[in-house]
């Protein structure tokens, strides 16, 4: 065939994973990359599809173009995502244009309808780490809109999992629903709650709950700069403040507590400062940069 070893190689795992599987049942085949946000977008949504769609014949296969760049290239994949139905060695469908679960699932009916895939047995759990990483990604990076729907599929995929209810729970905090991420942690067993995957949410519920309005804030912030020496002042300016998302402003307020009066209140400004690091998450920049603040002004 003129191919070199790579080539080789790449069609031999190419047929293993697509090919033969194809031969009985509808494979959806999704090429993608890490580095591109709409496929990481799309990703939950296959994966619940082809889910639902198991005991259909229908199973997912993946191939990421830059690890598998001769493959791509005999599917002149020219943009990704590009998802292609394969049933028996050959694409009988473009299902790109299909982002919704809806819109997906009608193509898959239509397809199943007019070829002859043989039904299966339903495919076993989902490993959902990558994903759970992923949505956490992105939802560190300040999206808690599209960390919210990616955390909301992963759990009709794996409803039991911790990780993903626990970081669901963090996403409707960050979007400022806290009355969703109260019901939710309300609506779980003491049991759950005592896992240690649920102390980063309810650490964030607790202090987002306390989020005033704009007025009340900026009331809070005047009479913190009004008396530098109050500190009971500063201090509810700087839970308010981490409330309200302004994190920056309440670290300063509080380390600057810690500085002059490290004692105060049995230490309550650490303490605080603490308490925030949990909630917003221990490996977080931002988290990792701050304590570093703190530290040296604790230990020179």
């Amino acid at each position: 065939m003129g191919l070199n070893i790579d080539e080789q190689k790449a069609v031999e795992r190419f047929r293993k994973d697509v090919v033969d599987p194809s031969m009985t049942k509808l494979v959806i085949l999704d090429f993608w990359a890490e580095w591109c946000g709409p496929c990481k977008a799309l990703s939950p949504v296959l994966e619940k599809v082809a889910a639902d769609y198991a005991e259909k014949g229908v199973v997912l296969a993946k191939i990421n173009v830059d690890e598998e760049r001769f493959i791509a290239a005999q599917f002149q994949v020219k943009s990704i995502p590009t998802v292609y139905a394969m049933f028996q060695g050959q694409p009988v469908a473009d299902l790109t244009s299909a982002r919704s679960e809806s819109q997906l699932k009608q193509m898959l009916d239509q397809i199943l309808g007019q070829l002859p895939v043989q039904p299966g047995a339903a495919q076993p759990a989902q490993d959902v780490a990558p994903l759970i990483a992923m949505g956490l990604e992105v939802l560190d990076s300040g999206d808690g809109e599209r960390s919210l729907s990616i955390f909301a599929q992963i759990i009709e995929l794996a409803p039991d999992n911790m990780a993903a209810q626990a970081s669901l729970i963090r996403a409707l905090i960050a979007t400022g629903r806290t009355a969703e991420a109260r019901s939710a942690l309300d609506s779980l067993g003491p049991d759950v709650l005592k896992d240690p995957l649920f102390a980063q949410a309810q650490s964030a519920l607790a202090l987002a709950e306390d989020a005033p309005d704009t007025s009340e804030l900026d009331a809070l912030r005047a009479a913190a700069e009004a008396d530098p020496a109050d500190n009971q002042a500063r201090f509810a300016f700087a839970s308010a403040a981490f409330a309200a998302g302004a994190r920056d402003e309440a670290a300063d307020a509080l380390l600057t507590m810690v500085k002059a009066e490290p004692g105060w209140n049995d230490g309550a400004a650490k303490a605080k400062l603490l308490k925030i690091f949990e909630a917003v998450g221990l490996e977080d920049p931002w988290v990792a940069a701050t304590r570093r603040r703190l530290s040296l002004i604790l230990f020179g």
